[in-house]
Protein backbone atom coordinates (compact mmCIF):
# COMPACT_ATOMS: atom_id res chain seq x y z
CA UNK A 1 0.00 0.00 0.00
CA UNK A 2 1.05 3.23 -0.86
CA UNK A 3 0.58 6.72 0.82
CA UNK A 4 0.68 9.80 -1.43
CA UNK A 5 0.84 13.27 0.41
CA UNK A 6 0.69 16.79 -1.70
CA UNK A 7 2.07 19.88 0.10
CA UNK A 8 2.88 23.34 -1.67
CA UNK A 9 -0.69 24.41 -2.93
CA UNK A 10 -1.73 28.04 -1.71
CA UNK A 11 -2.57 31.60 -2.54
CA UNK A 12 -0.28 32.78 -5.14
CA UNK A 13 -0.73 36.17 -7.78
CA UNK A 14 -1.03 35.79 -11.40
CA UNK A 15 2.17 35.32 -12.93
CA UNK A 16 3.99 33.37 -9.90
CA UNK A 17 5.14 30.47 -9.42
CA UNK A 18 4.69 27.49 -6.77
CA UNK A 19 6.18 23.87 -6.65
CA UNK A 20 3.92 21.36 -5.49
CA UNK A 21 5.32 18.09 -3.91
CA UNK A 22 4.34 14.37 -3.32
CA UNK A 23 5.78 12.56 -0.84
CA UNK A 24 5.27 8.70 -1.19
CA UNK A 25 5.22 6.31 2.24
CA UNK A 26 4.40 2.76 2.82
CA UNK A 27 6.72 2.09 -0.05
CA UNK A 28 8.48 3.80 -2.94
CA UNK A 29 7.74 4.90 -6.25
CA UNK A 30 10.19 2.32 -7.48
CA UNK A 31 8.11 0.88 -10.93
CA UNK A 32 5.11 3.10 -10.74
CA UNK A 33 3.68 5.76 -13.36
CA UNK A 34 3.20 8.78 -11.06
CA UNK A 35 0.72 12.00 -12.37
CA UNK A 36 -0.59 15.36 -11.18
CA UNK A 37 -4.10 16.04 -11.83
CA UNK A 38 -6.51 19.05 -10.63
CA UNK A 39 -10.23 19.48 -10.38
CA UNK A 40 -11.55 23.21 -10.53
CA UNK A 41 -14.71 23.80 -8.59
CA UNK A 42 -17.71 22.43 -10.83
CA UNK A 43 -15.59 20.75 -13.04
CA UNK A 44 -14.28 17.59 -13.81
CA UNK A 45 -10.17 15.63 -12.56
CA UNK A 46 -8.09 17.07 -15.65
CA UNK A 47 -4.97 15.04 -16.25
CA UNK A 48 -2.23 17.71 -15.70
CA UNK A 49 1.09 15.38 -16.47
CA UNK A 50 2.11 12.10 -16.38
CA UNK A 51 5.92 10.42 -15.95
CA UNK A 52 6.27 6.38 -16.64
CA UNK A 53 8.81 4.87 -14.58
CA UNK A 54 11.90 4.90 -16.63
CA UNK A 55 11.15 8.60 -16.90
CA UNK A 56 11.58 8.89 -20.72
CA UNK A 57 8.40 9.87 -21.27
CA UNK A 58 6.55 12.72 -19.60
CA UNK A 59 3.05 13.97 -21.17
CA UNK A 60 2.07 17.46 -20.25
CA UNK A 61 -1.67 18.80 -20.80
CA UNK A 62 -1.81 21.68 -23.74
CA UNK A 63 -3.22 23.85 -20.85
CA UNK A 64 -0.16 23.66 -19.20
CA UNK A 65 2.46 23.21 -21.80
CA UNK A 66 5.63 25.31 -21.47
CA UNK A 67 4.70 26.45 -18.18
CA UNK A 68 4.36 23.59 -15.45
CA UNK A 69 6.89 20.28 -15.49
CA UNK A 70 7.03 17.04 -13.40
CA UNK A 71 9.60 16.01 -11.75
CA UNK A 72 10.73 12.98 -9.79
CA UNK A 73 13.35 12.27 -7.27
CA UNK A 74 13.50 8.47 -6.50
CA UNK A 75 16.00 9.16 -3.32
CA UNK A 76 13.74 11.51 -1.58
CA UNK A 77 10.57 9.23 -2.61
CA UNK A 78 9.22 12.61 -3.97
CA UNK A 79 7.37 14.08 -7.34
CA UNK A 80 7.28 17.46 -8.04
CA UNK A 81 5.21 19.48 -10.16
CA UNK A 82 7.05 23.23 -10.80
CA UNK A 83 4.51 25.53 -11.95
CA UNK A 84 5.33 28.75 -13.68
CA UNK A 85 3.55 31.66 -15.29
CA UNK A 86 0.44 30.77 -13.05
CA UNK A 87 -2.85 32.41 -14.44
CA UNK A 88 -6.23 33.00 -12.62
CA UNK A 89 -8.01 29.59 -14.54
CA UNK A 90 -5.14 27.23 -12.51
CA UNK A 91 -7.04 27.60 -9.54
CA UNK A 92 -7.97 23.71 -8.76
CA UNK A 93 -7.44 21.21 -6.35
CA UNK A 94 -4.18 19.60 -7.19
CA UNK A 95 -3.87 15.86 -6.74
CA UNK A 96 -0.71 13.83 -6.84
CA UNK A 97 -1.62 10.09 -8.23
CA UNK A 98 0.78 6.28 -8.79
CA UNK A 99 -0.22 3.71 -10.59
CA UNK A 100 1.41 0.09 -10.47
CA UNK A 101 2.24 -0.38 -13.78
CA UNK A 102 5.42 1.07 -15.20
CA UNK A 103 3.70 2.20 -18.41
CA UNK A 104 -0.17 3.60 -17.46
CA UNK A 105 -1.83 5.71 -19.61
CA UNK A 106 -4.95 5.89 -18.04
CA UNK A 107 -6.87 8.04 -15.74
CA UNK A 108 -8.16 5.28 -13.05
CA UNK A 109 -4.93 5.59 -10.81
CA UNK A 110 -4.12 3.03 -7.96
CA UNK A 111 -3.29 5.49 -5.54
CA UNK A 112 -4.25 9.25 -4.63
CA UNK A 113 -3.52 11.81 -2.51
CA UNK A 114 -5.55 14.01 -0.66
CA UNK A 115 -5.20 16.97 -2.74
CA UNK A 116 -3.98 20.53 -2.68
CA UNK A 117 -5.41 23.89 -3.18
CA UNK A 118 -4.04 26.03 -5.35
CA UNK A 119 -5.46 29.06 -5.54
CA UNK A 120 -4.28 31.94 -8.56
CA UNK A 121 -5.65 35.70 -7.90
CA UNK A 122 -5.52 38.40 -10.59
Amino acid sequence: QVQLVESGGGLVQAGGSLRLSCVASGRTFSGYTVAWFRQAPGKGRELIARMIWSGDTTDVADSVKGRFTISRDNALHTVYLRMNSLEVGDTAVYFCAADRSPRYFGHNYDYWGQGTQVTVSS
